[in-house]
């Protein structure tokens, strides 16, 4: 039953994404349905994953860097792959020209997909970058669907004003803090040679890479959102003045 729990989900994930698509947002313009529609299973994806994954960390009582795979993290590294898989395919299908994204996507996957499929070790790591990444899943698709009508709907407008700061203090303490921290940790663990006999130097080297690489881009996107933040703040003060 097990091996059947990836299509499963798959499933779900594009169903989900059709009903966004052809229901929820269906008043939206065209232009905006395909983003909003992965932000929808995005949503689905996101806190939900953060519960399956502490929940699967700490049901392990010997989870270490290299500990082998509970079931319950077999699943949650599918439920992940399942909705990375159905975005990327939004991303082929929307906007095949957003390399850094679809990048990101491939590059996930085959970080989830080696440890799920390939080693059957080292999920603990992987799951705990999963929360730091998805903590602030809630939030960052909320912001982003208001951002996409704030021009045209003042409610959404309000709703990214109100947003963004609390949205970058959480993602900047989970991308640009906790994150390298923890990487630090995973590097210190696998180049002592302690996971050597169950993941491939290689594929842990790989995993460091990725992971290393998509912590840059984050720190780099939320620096120019405060910058861009701190320039409105401030042109909305000169308005005042004047």
């Amino acid at each position: 039953m097990e091996t059947l729990t990836l299509p499963y989900l798959f499933a779900m994930y594009l169903a989900i994404y059709l009903v966004a698509r052809f229901v929820v947002f269906k008043n939206w313009s065209p232009k905006l349905r395909p983003e909003a529609s992965s932000c929808l299973i995005s949503l689905t994806h996101g806190t939900p994953a953060v519960f399956f994954a502490a929940r699967a960390i700490l049901s392990d009582p010997t989870r270490t860097f290299s500990s082998l795979n509970t079931s319950l993290q077999n699943f949650t590294l599918d439920y992940s792959i399942a909705y990375f898989l159905t975005d990327l395919l939004h991303y082929l299908v929307f906007n095949p020209n957003d390399v850094l994204f679809i990048g990101h996507h491939l590059a996930t996957l085959f970080v989830f997909v080696t440890c799920r499929y390939f080693v059957y070790h080292g999920a603990y790591a992987i799951l705990v970058l999963l929360i730091l990444a998805e903590i602030t899943s809630f939030c960052q698709n909320t912001w982003t669907l208001a951002a996409a009508r704030k021009g045209d709907v003042d409610f959404a407008a309000k709703v990214y004003a109100f947003l963004s700061p609390p949205f970058y203090v959480l993602y900047t303490l989970a991308r640009a803090l906790a994150g390298p921290y923890f990487v630090y940790e995973m590097c210190v663990f696998y180049v002592s040679g302690a996971a050597d006999s169950v993941i491939p130097r290689w594929i842990w080297v790989s995993w460091i890479v990725v992971v290393v690489m998509a912590i840059s881009v984050s720190i780099l996107w939320i620096s120019n959102l405060w910058i861009e933040l701190y320039r409105e703040r401030v042109g909305e003060i000169e308005k005042k003045v004047r």
